[in-house]
């Protein structure tokens, strides 16, 4: 796994724990017995049998350690909201929250919103109005899936070489582009993950929640970094109930967790971004910016929800951010450009006189940065072709 073994989750009040990584997954664990002091979590577990001594701190970027006799694993946990990096220059990115607040409760829909520094130029700071909102989440639950199935490709689990049989009965309507093919057919993993992102193909998704073994690894990966209000209940375009359910600040944990390289290896965070370069649907966030600003994204529409998250990819000024709201589909679409402007024109005012120095990426160009992750993807699409090619698929 990128920053360790695994990843760890602690609920504290309910004292259980779980650790997840390539080779072990506790499940959640009930510990009767765990301590909590200072911050950190720690006690003694069993599983199938093995003893294992944990310590885990309760807040984010931090690592913990799980001991099995004397081989010690380590990993991050994923908490939400993070703490700030830097609470100084995290004090500059709260005045935001007035302004998203007032968009809020002037909407005619109910509507939830969640942003997070990346960059260091607000100190990794993160606010919320309305953070564990909990909508349905439409097609936002394609991100878990991909992330489950690049988290096993860095595994060794998977290759994108790999191809998966489709056949006639596993096309559904909707967004995407696979059911306009013929079919049975073979098609890679490679191409069912970029659809699912690129197009939000419904029907590459659920290819893909069968490939991974259905639900229960999907929740794992869910439960595994604390995502509490995030549930993935159907297929889409499956009936409900049960239904699929998610919250800005989830959103926010599994694109930080993304970002900071605590969940996927460096290949395949950038090749995640680049998918969400790509995509297709740009109605929402988009659509709300100045042109030219880099934006990777994912939506997720239903007759009663819209929603749009991802990344302004701004050099220097790099932000996650969670739109999501309940209500009339359209209205819910305008709520979102308007909360999406709206943190735009915060993050672009020049810093206050006085204020500490600006730390972050090095300032390029904005198409030059957006233009370098589509490059990627198409280095690691040539590079996969190459390969199938030589083992005829």
């Amino acid at each position: 796994m990128p920053a360790g073994d695994g990843i760890f989750s602690v609920d504290a009040e309910a004292r259980t724990v779980r650790y997840r990584s390539c080779s072990v997954d506790t499940g959640r664990v009930y510990n009767p017995g765990m301590r909590v002091a200072g911050g950190v979590a720690s006690g003694r577990i069993s599983y199938e049998g093995t003893p294992y001594r944990f310590q885990v701190p309760l807040a984010g970027r931090s690592t913990g350690t799980l001991e099995i006799g004397r081989r010690r694993l380590t990993g991050p946990t994923v908490t939400s909201p993070q703490p700030p990096a830097s609470p100084a220059l995290g004090r500059r990115l709260r005045p935001l929250t007035e302004r998203l607040q007032a968009i809020v409760d002037a909407a005619p829909v109910t509507a939830g919103v969640s942003v997070r520094d990346l960059s260091g130029r607000f100190g990794d700071q993160q606010i919320s109005v309305s953070g564990r909102f909990r909508p349905k989440a439409a097609s936002l639950i394609k991100l878990w899936v991909i992330a489950e199935l690049m988290r096993r490709i860095d595994c060794g689990q998977a290759a994108y070489t790999d191809t998966v049989l489709v056949l006639p009965s596993d096309v559904v309507g909707g967004t995407g582009e696979l059911q306009h093919e013929t079919f049975p057919q073979n098609v890679t993993l490679f191409r069912l993950a970029q659809y699912t992102i690129k197009y939000s193909d419904n029907t590459a998704t659920n290819v893909l929640i069968d490939y991974l073994g259905g639900f229960a690894p999907i929740n794992a990966l869910i439960d595994s970094m604390n995502q509490r209000e995030t549930v993935l209940g159907r297929k889409m375009l499956a009936p409900a109930p049960p239904e699929n359910f998610t919250s800005p600040d989830d959103v926010i944990s599994l694109l930080g967790a993304v970002w900071d390289g605590d969940l996927l290896r460096q290949v395949n965070r950038d090749l995640l971004l680049s998918f969400m370069l790509e995509q297709t649907l740009n109605g929402k966030i988009p659509a709300a910016l100045p042109s030219g600003v880099p934006v990777a994204h994912k939506t997720g529409e239903l007759p009663d929800v819209s929603h749009d998250v991802g990344y302004y990819l701004i050099p220097g000024t790099e932000i996650a951010v969670a739109f999501l709201t309940s209500g009339v589909e359209t209205d819910g679409a305008e709520t979102v450009r308007e909360l999406a402007r709206a943190v735009y024109d915060y993050i672009e005012q020049p810093p206050p006189v006085g204020a500490l120095p600006i730390t972050g990426a090095p300032v390029l160009s904005l198409s030059l940065l957006g233009s370098s992750l589509v490059v990627l993807g198409f280095f690691v699409l040539l590079v996969f072709r190459r390969r199938a090619g030589r083992r005829g698929i």
